[in-house]
């Protein structure tokens, strides 16, 4: 039976049924990336600090000792949940790579900002805590360079096929759009209203005459 759970800030949240103890029944990878979607949802709504595993159990329907089946310690999940960030990023890649369609991943990656607010919530969080935690910062050190390095060679492919402007290194590029994409991405959850459909198209527009040939 579903419950409804109070967290001590007051919060309400729905609960799932409580499972059994030991390894949560199915495919082993399907059952982590719902453990790391129920820790997207705490951390978005309690903040890294006062997420814990009992905590994602809870969510998750299972008990803690079922969590620490696939992953250790808090530590292990946070670094689980980093992979994942990035994960997503690189699916993005694989998506425009064939083309070097920029509008198209610049699109896709505003979509996921403003449509999935929990996302740049937890990425922020993350980022944050890198200072007090070299393995974290580490991951995503290395994660964010594979991502960029992966971006530029998209970038060179359009410079190639002359959609993109080529008087500006490629790496120069991807680090200007990322900065600016790091930033909506911070900016668009805290003004939902501000980055509807038309806005976006707007800023999509704006981003590709910056890069086109001159």
């Amino acid at each position: 039976m579903l419950t409804q759970t109070n967290d001590p800030d007051g919060a309400e949240h729905t609960a799932r049924p409580m499972r059994g103890p030991g390894r949560p029944v199915g495919d082993h990878e399907e059952k982590r990336a719902e453990l790391l979607r129920a820790a997207t949802s705490v951390i978005a709504e309690q903040g890294f600090a006062r997420a814990s595993l009992r905590k994602v159990a809870e969510r998750a329907g299972y008990t803690t000792g079922a969590v620490t089946y696939y992953f250790a310690n808090k530590s292990d999940l946070v670094h689980a949940l980093a992979e994942s960030r990035f994960d997503r990023y690189d699916t993005l890649l694989d998506a425009v790579a064939p083309e070097a369609d920029i509008r198209g991943l610049l699109q896709q990656w505003l979509e996921m900002s403003v449509g999935e607010p929990e996302f740049s919530h937890v990425m922020s969080q993350l980022l944050a805590n890198t200072q007090f935690d070299a393995k974290l910062r580490e991951t995503i050190a290395r994660r964010y360079a594979s991502y960029r390095a992966r971006f530029a060679d998209v970038v060179r492919e359009g410079q190639r096929r002359g959609t993109i402007r080529d008087d500006v290194s490629a790496v120069i590029l991807v680090d200007q759009i990322g900065a600016m994409g790091d930033g909506l991405a911070i900016i668009a959850p805290l003004e939902p209203h501000n980055f509807g459909a038309d806005k976006i198209e707007q800023i999509l527009d704006g981003v590709i005459r910056l890069i086109s040939p001159p």
